[in-house]
């Protein structure tokens, strides 16, 4: 479905034009109409599948129609800074024609120039609970004028340990409301928590909870902890690999193993929760921009990698959670592309793999194995 088939006023259109943006993705062409009316939305859809512009486009028209014009109207709270970021940029975009504001405010930083930028009539607040609770207690943020509430993210929300600053920000907002719950997954607990905030909301489900993105050719290596880097070193000797995401459990981890690509001269960086605000994000433009070949992360720091073409994700390490390793190789296999998925597994991981298995409902071709520095099999 095309954009202009949604209902959507000129001058989004005309930014979305720009932006180039002409065919709606699933989530949008389900979502976006009963937003406009005025519905409650439960939404479960995975990472790359348009879920920002599912909300984003249709508070941003519901604000520009509306009479009021004044105070904080649009909440949307996400886990993390770099999601924050991700979403106000988009928001941003689009609005380019609109007198709609939107800001993003998230821990991490100072507050002198968030607190500043507030005073300035914001319509679209995107927050993250810490930063946006503590401005609240501090007296700096009204959520007394909120029309629209979005949940993004819920169930990393939950993973996080941010459910119940959420549901104390809940009660700061007005009863009179349209709440828009969005979430990868849907354990009982989130949608039990679903459920006590929407009121007869439409439910949208683009993509199974288990399932992951066709697109993504998924293989792994089984190798020794002490070969991973080794092995990962040997398959960026192929030059078509122009950008990788690599995701390590720890950030102690990420760090050592850029030391140990820049040694083999492979340009990388890593981006985890210890690095500063400003770093995680020039690391991040400079991957976008190819000027970094190789990102690795760890998970909580890897939200809100938004890139288009990134053709290439390594589970360097297997995650503990299985529905973890959805949202990782999510990454790659956006926009319609192709993408790449290999994981390393290790003797210890081996019960990390086969409940990653279960959970996406095939065995991963097995690409190689490597042990004590030989090939077992041809790599």
């Amino acid at each position: 479905m095309n954009f202009t088939q949604l209902n959507l006023i000129d001058p989004i259109q005309r930014a979305l034009s720009e932006v180039g943006y002409t065919t709606a993705t699933e989530i949008q062409s389900k979502a976006i109409p009963p937003v406009l009316e005025g519905k409650d939305l439960l939404g479960c859809a995975q990472t790359g599948t348009g879920k920002t512009a599912a909300f984003a486009l249709p508070i941003l028209q519901k604000l520009q129609e509306s009479k009021r014009t004044s105070g904080i109207r649009a909440l949307v709270v996400t886990p993390t800074r770099e999601l924050a970021l991700q979403i106000e940029e988009n928001c941003i975009a689009y609005a380019k024609y609109l007198r709609i504001k939107s800001l993003a405010i998230f821990g991490g930083v100072p507050q002198g120039k968030q607190v500043a930028a507030l005073k300035q009539n914001v319509d679209v607040l995107i927050a993250t609970p810490g930063r946006l609770l503590d401005l609240m207690q501090q007296g700096i943020i009204s959520l007394s004028a909120i029309e629209i509430l979005v949940l993004d993210e819920a169930d990393h929300m939950l993973d996080f340990g941010f459910i119940n600053d959420v549901k104390k920000i809940i009660a700061k907002i007005p009863e009179q409301r349209q709440t828009l719950f969005f979430s990868a997954t849907m354990p009982k607990a989130i949608m039990k928590f679903a459920q006590a905030i929407l009121k007869n909301p439409v439910e949208v489900s683009v993509t199974p909870q288990s399932t992951t993105a066709q697109r993504v050719e998924q293989s792994v290596y089984f190798v020794e902890k002490k070969e991973k880097s080794g092995l990962l070193i040997h398959l960026l000797k192929d030059r078509a690999i122009r950008r990788s995401l690599v995701f390590t459990r720890t950030k102690h981890g990420a760090d050592k193993l850029v030391k140990q690509l820049s040694k083999a001269g492979i340009k990388s960086a890593a981006i985890h929760g210890d690095k500063s605000q400003n770093t995680r994000q020039r690391v991040l433009d400079e991957f976008k921009q190819s000027r970094i070949r190789v990102l690795v992360a760890t998970d909580i720091a890897a939200r809100g990698i938004d890139i288009d073409e990134l053709p290439h994700v390594v589970n360097y390490e297997l995650p503990n959670v299985p529905e973890t390793y959805v949202h990782r190789i999510g990454r790659t296999g956006r926009a319609g592309r192709e993408g790449v998925a290999i994981s390393f597994c290790d003797a210890e991981q081996k019960d990390e793999l086969n409940d990653i298995q279960k959970l996406i409902g095939f065995k991963m071709s097995v690409k190689g194995a490597v042990k004590n520095g030989r090939e077992l099999v041809n790599l």
